[in-house]
């Protein structure tokens, strides 16, 4: 595929996840509604050849070049479809890290593994899931080596994106082994799988962050490998994965917001007849649309200067690290604005459960919380007064 052919292929693409959104809300209120995995998003976003950005460009896909190559384009995407609905966009957004890291892993994986799952990703709509998380647990999750393959043990805390079935890329260590981080990818079907139904949290109620644990899992060979550290190009590309979840969060609290008002006859002050010519709600909506549009430009440049920065040197890395840092604090900071600004705006009446405008505040809040904002803000300035960043592990949490 050349070049021009590729990019066209992207545009409309990305147009078509846009224009998506509305449905994409409507569902995901629903599935919010019902605390249930958004399946039916997922569905459509695999309808919309939405998977095509997430495998590369020799199994079919439209990711070329490098682990990071293209991640302005799939930061696009991310933003677009977490508009539509947040958990949706955690789970597109998980499916994805986890895509670069196996399809990354060109000296651990056979190709024919590889393949095949490109093969259920772009055409079964296979999601993965990163099984990391081991806080609260009792022990650490372990593969020890059988004739044929490896037997996999323990339970993972943390794993967004397991309520539609898939496969898990599941971080442990392997007895015996060399040391060091090992990879099983497990079929969340398989019968020695436990699938706990835990997550109970106010927002991103989709994502389905449920406990799993293996019991004794056979897995065979070619279907696991040794990991290695992550590149120094990892830290900043997920802090704009993180980054264009809350910018969507935010921006699909705009949506709502906007489209709430202009049903609205009742404004703020007497002497307008509705709420769209109230100038109290108008530069109220001004305000949150100005805030949005300066995070998703940073958002998008940084993207764009990560996805170029394959055989960069240090310094390059560490200021494109950094100004990932900037664009994610930007957008959590204006997501958890637009998102408590859409009751104020709206009304009284729009606290219905009926409309669940409340759920991208609670969304914005869950994933916000992951790691606080106040740590970005010192590790930036203590690069702007030093030049140095702490070590990968320091600045994300698992």
């Amino acid at each position: 595929m050349n070049v021009s052919t590729a990019a066209g292929e992207v545009a409309s693409l990305l147009q078509a996840l846009r224009s998506l959104r509305p449905q994409l809300a409507e569902n995901g209120a629903r599935a919010d509604r019902e605390h249930a995995d958004p399946g039916e998003n997922m569905a459509l976003l695999g309808d919309a050849g939405a998977a095509r950005l997430l495998v590369p460009a020799e199994f079919g896909g439209l990711w070329e070049g490098w682990t990071f190559g293209g991640w302005g384009h799939f930061v696009k995407a991310m933003t677009e479809i977490s508009a539509g609905d947040g958990p949706t966009g955690q789970n597109w957004g998980t499916t994805a890290l986890v895509c670069r890291e196996i399809f990354g892993a060109r000296d651990a994986l056979p190709e024919r593994t590889r393949a095949e799952i490109a093969r259920r990703v772009l055409d079964e709509g296979l999601r993965l899931v990163a099984s990391n998380a081991e806080a609260g647990v009792a022990g650490r999750v372990t593969a020890r080596a059988v004739r044929g393959g490896v037997v996999l043990s323990g339970t993972k805390s943390f794993n967004t994106n397991s309520g539609g079935g898939g496969l898990a890329n599941v971080g442990c260590v392997l007895e015996g082994g060399p040391g060091g981080r090992h990879h099983v990818l497990v079929e969340l079907s398989h019968p020695d799988v436990e699938l706990h139904d835990d997550w109970d949290n106010m927002g991103q109620r989709g994502t389905c962050s449920q406990t799993v644990t293996y019991h004794d899992v056979f897995v065979p060979d070619g279907w696991h490998y040794a990991g290695v550290d992550p590149a120094p190009e990892f830290v900043g590309a997920v802090m704009l994965l993180h980054a264009a979840l809350m910018q969507g969060i935010g921006d699909g609290a705009l949506d709502a917001m906007v489209d709430y008002v202009r049903t609205l006859k009742r404004a703020t002050l007497p002497e307008f007849a509705t709420a769209a010519e109230d100038p109290l709600i108008t530069r109220r909506i001004g305000e949150v649309s100005s805030r949005l549009a300066a995070s998703r430009a940073l958002l998008d440049a940084t993207a764009e200067t990560v996805a170029q920065l394959d055989n960069a040197g240090a310094e390059a890395v560490s200021q494109a690290t950094v100004a990932a840092i900037r664009a994610k604090v930007a957008c959590v900071e204006a997501s958890l604005a637009a998102a408590s600004t859409v009751h104020e705006v709206s009304g009284a009446r729009s606290t219905s459960n009926r409309f669940r405008l409340d759920r991208f505040w609670r969304n914005a809040r869950t994933f916000a919380s992951h790691d606080p904002t106040d740590t970005k803000n010192v590790y930036i300035g203590r690069y702007e007064t030093s030049g140095e960043l702490p070590p990968i592990s320091t600045l994300l949490r698992v």
